[in-house]
């Protein structure tokens, strides 16, 4: 099953690298009582990922502060070591964005979110989504028809929905 407006987040432990190696991050406890935007993408260093969906949270976070936004995640199949080298690499984490794991794509999976393009070397991957979530409720939720397009996903669609 897909996740859909109103429904809650399934409980998930994502990862991150803190000061002494990879930490587990409980998505639940991150979402209790907070308002977070969550956004997914197909893989980190990818061609639209990283020149477009990343780029486009980090161009609208401003707002999403202005709006009472605590916490903007990205969500991407990969393993903690490449998302922190992509926070840094893209500026995301300089500009306060969250990059998480989902190292076994355990989450990815319990939202209905997984897809596989092995002639583009994805495999077991996350679709590009973003949504807008409550004290761990979907609020918005906003998916992409194709992993290549950045369109109703990107973080000036999300912050107009908002």
């Amino acid at each position: 099953m897909t996740i859909s407006q109103g429904d809650r987040l399934p409980d998930a432990n994502l990862l991150k690298i803190g000061e002494n190696g990879p930490e587990t991050v409980n998505l639940s406890s991150r979402t209790k009582g907070r308002k977070v935007v969550i956004f997914a993408v197909p893989g980190a260093y990818t061609p639209t990922c990283h020149s477009a969906h990343v780029p486009s949270f980090i161009r609208t976070k401003d707002g999403f502060d202005a709006k009472g936004v605590d916490e903007i995640i990205c969500i991407s199949v990969n393993d903690p070591h490449v998302m922190k080298a992509w926070g840094d690499a893209t500026g995301a984490s300089a500009a306060g964005l969250t990059l998480l794991a989902d190292a076994d794509g355990a989450f990815t999976r319990a939202l209905g979110m997984d897809f596989t393009a092995a002639p583009a070397g994805l495999i077991g991957r996350s679709k590009r989504y973003a949504m807008y979530v409550e004290d761990g409720q979907v609020r918005v939720l906003h998916c992409e028809e194709s992993p290549g397009t950045c369109e109703v996903s990107g973080g000036e669609a999300m912050l107009d929905a908002i």
